[in-house]
């Protein structure tokens, strides 16, 4: 009897070990879920067991309270100035001055030439300021601008040519007297100014690679509110906001769009997630380098993940040191063509 009783008891201790072992292992296949209210707020510092992650900023108000981040305010941009720095520009000489209104009904239907923008400006005759035509104001000459390069390439003879009938058709519409720069030099200056950008163009990005549960797409989005990013406009992007309204983010965190899109995201299952920032449209002062790093190593502790390149080659400290000594000889190459990151004319240079 004894000896039933032993192989009883040891037979149920074989069946609960593999109950457990089975229920751990569709644990572990789950993707990781937002955390409830209550859990999340016993994230505080001093608990047992808990620790709060290094941060670069103050967390988004409301993170830490499972409230949803908040919500992005539309930003308003303005029309960009013509730069003779990166783009080419045309003069527009009138008799008599035109009015604002004139001016906008004659305006071209769109303000692009192949792949490259172009804009139309006006000296107001009150304020001695080119500004973009605007209603109720009078105007005592006109200037339009194509951009030379940009991220597509540098302005073709077919671009140019575009451009040149487009603005054209306007001067005829208000009277005035157009005058190009000659297409052979400005084609000359679109190509030079873009193999400048080719070799000063950088977008820093580090891969956060789970070390073993995947996470849901709400797990990934809490973490990140906690350390300041909202929802981006594409799905499968959070962004870290500057300072600035309208200006480009700090820090973009990137994942599959597909998982964002599904019918429920928090049942996609995701490993890998991309942290970056846009190195010519982002204005140094700002410390973007510094929120890159801080961002990478607070989000790889709380999501349990490996900090890992292109090649998924772990990063060290060393390697970091490495990039931002690169980062300082790019800035200053910027700087010396009169292209500062952040600047303007770079945001449009680099886009």
């Amino acid at each position: 009897m004894s000896l039933t009783v032993a192989l009883a008891l040891f037979g149920a201790a074989v069946l609960a070990a593999m109950a457990g072992h089975l229920w751990w292992q569709a644990r572990r296949a789950r993707p990781r879920r937002v955390l409830p209210p209550q859990a999340e707020a016993a994230r505080e510092p001093g608990l047992a067991g808990e620790g709060i992650e290094p941060s670069f900023d103050a967390p988004a108000a409301g993170a830490e309270a499972g409230m949803p981040p908040p919500e992005l305010r539309p930003a308003r941009r303005s029309q960009p100035r013509l730069d003779a720095l990166i783009d080419a520009i045309a003069t527009l000489s009138v008799e008599v001055q035109i009015s604002g209104e004139m001016a906008l009904t004659h305006l071209p239907t769109t303000h692009r030439a192949g792949s490259k923008p172009f804009f139309i400006e006006g000296l107001n005759a009150l304020s001695k300021e080119w500004e973009p035509p605007a209603a109720g104001q009078r105007y005592g000459e006109f200037q339009a601008g194509v951009q030379l390069a940009n991220r597509g390439g540098a302005l073709n003879e077919i671009e140019y040519s575009e451009f040149v009938q487009k603005v054209e058709a306007f001067a005829e519409d208000i009277g005035a007297m157009a005058d190009f720069p000659d297409m052979l030099e400005v084609v000359a200056r679109a190509r030079e100014l873009d193999t400048f950008a080719g070799e000063h163009d950088a977008q820093l990005a580090v891969h956060l690679r789970s070390r073993s549960v995947a996470w849901s797409v709400g797990f990934i989005q809490q973490h990140a509110a906690r350390h300041g990013f909202v929802p981006g406009m594409v799905p499968g992007r959070l962004v870290l906001p500057g300072a600035e309204e309208g200006a480009p983010p700090v820090l973009t965190l990137a994942f599959d769009s597909q998982a964002a899109l599904a019918d429920d995201p928090n049942q996609a299952a995701l490993r890998d997630v991309t942290l970056a920032f846009d190195v010519p449209q982002t204005d140094p002062s700002g410390e973007p380098f510094v929120a890159w790093q801080a961002s990478a190593q607070a989000l790889s502790l709380g999501m349990d993940a490996a900090i890992v390149d292109d090649n998924g080659n772990a990063l060290a400290p060393e390697s970091f040191d490495i990039i931002g000594s690169e980062l300082k000889t790019l800035y200053d190459a910027l700087e010396a063509r009169g292209l500062p990151a952040g600047s303007a004319a770079a945001r449009r240079l680099f886009n």
